[in-house]
């Protein structure tokens, strides 16, 4: 390969630069403005190509508002995206629209996040359909092979989301995800919703599709225990802010901050005594 190849190759897939997100919430009073919520503050990281980062919080610390903004479907208040080196929120619609061949989104619900109208088959190649304009045919295998990946047969292209279990709908969902052949996708609490021993089969299902396709995952989730089974790297957030980052097994042996230390008071048999 030669030497420019090679600088892209090793340049980060995805690189978020101090973004910021504050929502307004509705006036309490009619000649004032309403409240302010600062639910990003100054976030940065980046993510190489074939890894995974966690981003670790309770519910309200920003991680679902990180995950819409890298999806790009909310704006910034401040700060950058960029994919593959190009800034999401600064492209026009037409380029946005292509670049969102490189990324997909996995849902926490598997069973709110398929459509129960529509057959696996239209589920599956709906990205398909929309960002590339596939001819029906090449769908249907695209589909069909997609999957194949996660451990499904090409007859359930016929069949409806209540024909399956929920460990099935979300390995649909991951399906869907994989059929534009993205480079990055953002798991936003994908097994928080199953079963502990489906939980631990779709973990599996996405590590192996990561070393099969080279994907890189930026996994969302209120866990540092599922996250240290799947990812190379963790970021807690705490209010919008990252407090602490490191490798999953340097944090379990010794978290600095106190919220960090908290989070794994909560994950059954975490050993925080230093003990391997």
């Amino acid at each position: 390969m030669s030497a420019p190849g090679a600088a892209v190759s090793d340049a980060p897939l995805l690189v978020v630069d101090d973004l910021v997100k504050h929502y307004r919430l509705p006036r309490e009073k009619l000649l004032q403005p309403g409240p302010q919520v600062r639910a990003l503050q100054g976030v940065s990281f980046s993510l190489a190509r074939g890894r995974s980062l966690g981003v670790v919080g309770e519910s309200g610390s920003g991680k679902s508002t990180l995950a819409r903004l890298v999806m790009a479907l909310e704006t910034p208040t401040a700060g950058h995206v960029r994919l593959d080196g190009e800034d999401l929120h600064a492209l026009p619609p037409a380029a946005l629209r292509r670049a969102r061949g490189k990324l997909q989104m996995v849902f926490q619900d598997p069973y709110g996040s398929l459509d129960p109208r529509r057959s696996v088959l239209q589920t599956v190649t709906e990205p398909l359909r929309m960002l590339h304009g596939a001819s029906a045919a090449e769908q249907r295998e695209r589909a069909a092979a997609v999957l194949d990946a996660v451990g499904l047969r090409a007859s359930d292209l016929g069949k409806y989301p209540h024909e399956f279990s929920g460990g099935q709908r979300q390995r649909i969902a991951i399906a869907r995800a994989l059929i534009t052949r993205p480079q990055l996708i953002v798991a936003d609490e994908p097994v928080s919703a199953l079963d502990v021993s489906v939980q631990a089969q779709v973990l599996n299902l996405m590590q192996d599709l990561q070393d099969q396709f080279g994907l890189a995952f930026l996994f969302i989730s209120h866990d540092l225990g599922v996250v240290s089974l799947v990812c190379d790297e963790v970021i807690v957030l705490y209010q919008g802010r990252i407090v602490e980052r490191g490798a999953p097994a340097m944090l379990f042996r010794a978290a600095e901050h106190p919220y960090t230390r908290k989070l794994l008071a909560a994950v059954p048999g975490a050993r925080r005594d230093g003990a391997e």
